[in-house]
């Protein structure tokens, strides 16, 4: 008997997905990015200066933070303040490096963006509806750049977006919630650019091991499933006075 969806949804079928623009009012931009039942505020700070190794360099930089806010899951998580874990040292490590490959990092000059992407509910997903969600408030923080005559052409060269896949009792499951995630015998998280091209790859076998054919099919499934995501995005930052895309 092959896996049932808790949410009644087909293999291949992402859960809803919505990008709330400027949902915070001090931001340069902030985006509270819904993908099913998790939910992340994603919010970018666009600063003068760039760290040493690019000063005088005329390059720009973007960095990333993550963390979980206390009530985000049904067991309270602690805060983190000094010392961070290594899973969110590797999440917020990822999305920096997936929203850097979006930006010609020249055309954005010696400016620092900083993104933070605050979980405030978390049904599996958190790391790539950072990812889906930062570059949508990335392109919202640029357009505003433009309006303001900061910036005469977009730095931004490619979207970008992530999303995870599964391998459950044997078969492929796109964008998996909690109860998919735990259950996984294999669990992926895909990020790509538009080109289509792929940024990075993040595969563990939970139970057992995957083929050569598997991996295919997963990453099929995945392009399939970011293609969408791009669709979404661009319909919402679209909704701005000045294209980025």
């Amino acid at each position: 008997m092959s896996w049932q969806r808790p949410d009644g949804r087909q293999p291949e079928q992402l859960r809803p997905v919505s990008f709330e623009l400027d949902y915070t009012k001090f931001a340069t931009s902030s985006v509270l990015t819904k993908c099913g039942e998790t939910k992340v505020l994603c919010t970018v700070t666009i600063q003068p200066g760039v760290p040493k190794f690019l000063a005088d360099t005329g390059q720009g930089w973007l960095t990333a933070e993550y963390r979980m806010l206390p009530g985000a899951t049904p067991q309270r998580q602690q805060r983190e303040f000094m010392k961070l874990s290594g899973r969110t040292q590797e999440i917020q490590r990822l999305i920096g490096r997936s929203l850097r490959a979006s930006l010609d990092m020249n055309l954005l000059g010696e400016r620092t963006i900083i993104v933070d992407a605050d979980v405030l509910q978390a049904d599996a997903g958190t790391r790539t509806t950072s990812i889906t969600g930062g570059f949508v408030a990335v392109a919202n923080a640029i357009n505003k750049l433009m309006q303001q005559g900061e910036l005469e052409r977009s730095p931004i060269v490619h979207q970008v977006a992530a999303v995870s896949v599964g391998l459950l009792e044997g078969k492929e499951f796109l964008d998996l919630n909690y109860t998919e995630d735990v259950a996984a015998e294999i669990d992926f998280n895909v990020v790509m650019n538009a080109r289509p091209a792929l940024i990075e790859v993040q595969g563990t076998a939970e139970a057992g091991s995957f083929s050569r054919t598997q991996l295919n099919q997963i990453l099929d499934l995945a392009e399939a499933g970011i293609q969408e995501l791009f669709v979404a995005q661009r319909q919402v930052i679209s909704s701005s006075v000045v294209s980025v895309l």
